[in-house]
């Protein structure tokens, strides 16, 4: 029998384009705006339109910019270390969405549970349900918690109605009306990877389980959670990442002792007009994020050739 030594197929020019068109996305719309706000945390602040004073201007050329390379500076960089605000407010940051991740957890995975055990029939709807509030803009919805949560709100009056408080509660400009803003808007993208997640799962190994006398809390715990982590990690990541970064939920509900990234970013901004300082900042809240999420998945591929 003759070894096939038949060249491999190249790949064709539509195979080269439908896989470099995403890795093209990402360079325009991620690293070049990316590359844009790094170069302006190593200029200097100034007086002028745009409010800085560029270190290197590419348009110079790259011998320019190798020529000046030495002259870059860290100051603004190092200028996040010395102010407390910084550090705190990333903590603070990390914090809070932490915190909201785990609580939009323990709301959103049984309602995947409950969607991918209902019958099929009214599956469709209840997906809908899940992304209904999309239909509405963002900031409206975050306004009508502002008429909810608020003193006089309808939260305050239902619960002096049925006389569960004497007085109203002060929920608004607290870190809870944060938990509340961020687990309420943020919801659905927990859900929606947790219920593909669930509704693949092969239900015969529950039925086996049962069969085995296994009690339906211990088949959760060892077959049903397990198999859905890859949906629980997506959806994770999906509040946590933005939730960090968040600045209007913070701004409209939360109170002055709220210290997030966002609304520090926007401060130095708008504001003070710090534009090094402000792309500082952003860039060390991307490393923050983009660097956990590379290891994890450096992790995991390890984990899956490990198992392979």
């Amino acid at each position: 029998m003759e070894a096939n030594t038949a060249p491999p197929k190249r790949r064709s020019l539509g195979s080269w384009a439908l896989i470099s068109a995403p890795y093209l996305w990402l360079l325009i719309f991620f690293l070049a705006p990316f590359l844009i706000v790094f170069k302006i945390s190593l200029s200097e602040v100034a007086i002028a339109i745009p409010p800085y004073i560029p270190t290197f201007d590419l348009a110079d050329g790259w011998q320019a910019f190798w020529d000046n390379l030495g002259a870059l500076s860290l100051a603004n960089y190092v200028w996040l270390t010395e102010d407390a605000l910084y550090w705190k407010s990333y903590l603070s940051s990390v914090t809070i969405a932490a915190i909201s991740t785990f609580l939009t957890l323990l709301i959103g995975y049984p309602i995947a549970y409950g969607m991918a055990r209902s019958p099929r029939s009214i599956r469709p709807t209840l997906l809908m349900l899940v992304i209904l509030p999309f239909w509405t803009s963002f900031l409206i919805r975050v306004y009508a918690w502002i008429g909810i949560l608020k003193n006089e709100g309808l939260l305050n009056q239902l619960l002096l109605l049925l006389g569960v408080i004497d007085e109203p509660l002060v929920i608004l400009n607290t870190n809870i009306a944060v938990y509340i803003g961020i687990v309420y808007s943020y919801l659905p993208f927990l859900v929606l990877p947790l219920y593909a997640s669930l509704e693949r799962l092969d239900g015969s190994l529950l039925e086996a389980a049962e069969d085995l006398g296994c009690p339906p809390w211990k088949a959760f715990w060892k077959i049903t959670l397990p198999l859905s982590l890859p949906g629980v990690i997506a959806g994770c990541f999906l509040v946590f990442i933005p939730a960090v970064g968040e600045f209007v939920i913070p701004d409209l509900l939360g109170g002055s002792d709220t210290l997030m990234i966002g609304k520090t970013l926007w401060v130095e901004f708008f504001n003070n007009r710090d534009w090094p300082v402000s792309s500082a900042v952003a860039v060390i809240l991307l490393m923050i994020l983009v660097i956990p999420i590379v290891l994890f998945q450096n992790q995991q591929q390890k984990m899956s050739e490990a198992d392979g």
